[in-house]
């Protein structure tokens, strides 16, 4: 792992096989870490040829933590209310674009996941010379008229953390939230997920930043226009027991894709099943 310097921002950052080789950039989610890429996943496509790049986004993980912009109002957003954000997507879309060009890569493959599939799609549709594919992975394309999260799955994301800050305390409401969101075809051993949640929050426990980063999110507006100017090489991955971005916000980012193709995987929900992580690398690397 190294810390890239991206203006006044540092991005933790790991780059697996040959610098050489042709880059996929790997985008996560809300206040998700680098470390929830699979490194089966990873493997499968340096196995395959690839350089591959997985970091931290801003305000999440070993990355550049933005407290001084305050925490935003995230009840008035979920309300609808106009009121400030710290930062958007586009500047997530932004911190990307200059990881690539701190790396010295002219142009990559982009795969973004849930938010990050947003982000992707940002980078994709801003600067598609620097992208020579797109994988939204489990996203959205902003479509107001989209349907909502289920109630359990909206609880998720949305209710308070414990009381209690400490490690058993967090690595169990997240062990609940995760129960919601988690694929019903392809469960993760509760054991490999409490492992999971306790080595994120010994490594960056800091939930202002999701806070942030959830702001974004709302503010993140339709990006429709946007995706139906893309003239490269996109697919849209989602599973169709998905409660949070439900299985038809999939179908109508690749709508809005001209020539996107879209990938249903029956049984997935919201995460990272690892007998999946094939099925993810094969659509990465064979884009229509």
């Amino acid at each position: 792992m190294s810390l890239v310097h991206i203006g006044p921002l540092q991005l933790e950052v790991e780059r697996f096989g040959p610098p050489a080789a042709p880059a996929v950039l790997l985008i996560q989610g809300l206040g998700t870490p680098l470390t929830r890429w699979p490194l089966s996943l990873v493997q499968a496509l340096v196995d395959a040829g690839c350089q591959v790049i997985r970091f931290d986004n801003r305000d999440v993980g070993l990355s550049s933590k933005l407290d001084h912009l305050g925490r935003p109002r995230l009840g008035a957003l979920l309300r609808g209310e106009a009121v400030p954000v710290p930062y958007g997507l586009d500047d997530l879309a932004a911190d990307a674009l200059a990881l690539l060009d701190a790396l010295a890569i002219t142009r990559a493959h982009v795969v973004g996941a849930s938010m990050g599939g947003m982000v992707a799609q940002l980078l994709a549709a801003r600067h598609p010379e620097r992208c020579l594919s797109l994988t939204s992975i489990m996203s959205s394309s902003g479509n107001p008229a989209l349907p909502p999260p289920t109630p359990a799955a909206q609880r998720a994301l949305c209710a308070p953390l414990p009381e209690s800050r400490d490690e058993a305390a967090v690595v169990e409401d997240a062990l609940a939230r995760q129960r919601v969101l988690m694929s019903p075809g392809y469960p993760t051993p509760e054991a490999e997920l409490r492992a999971m949640f306790a080595a994120e929050y010994r490594r960056s426990f800091h939930p202002s930043g999701v806070a942030r980063q959830l702001a974004a999110l709302l503010r993140g507006g339709d990006r429709r226009p946007l995706l139906a100017r893309l003239r490269l090489p996109a697919t849209v991955l989602h599973g169709e027991a998905d409660p949070l971005i439900p299985v038809a916000c999939g179908r109508d980012t690749a709508a809005a894709i001209p020539g996107a193709r879209l990938r249903l995987i029956p049984g997935m929900g919201h995460d990272f099943p690892e007998a999946l992580m094939a099925q993810f690398a094969e659509a990465i690397l064979n884009p229509p």
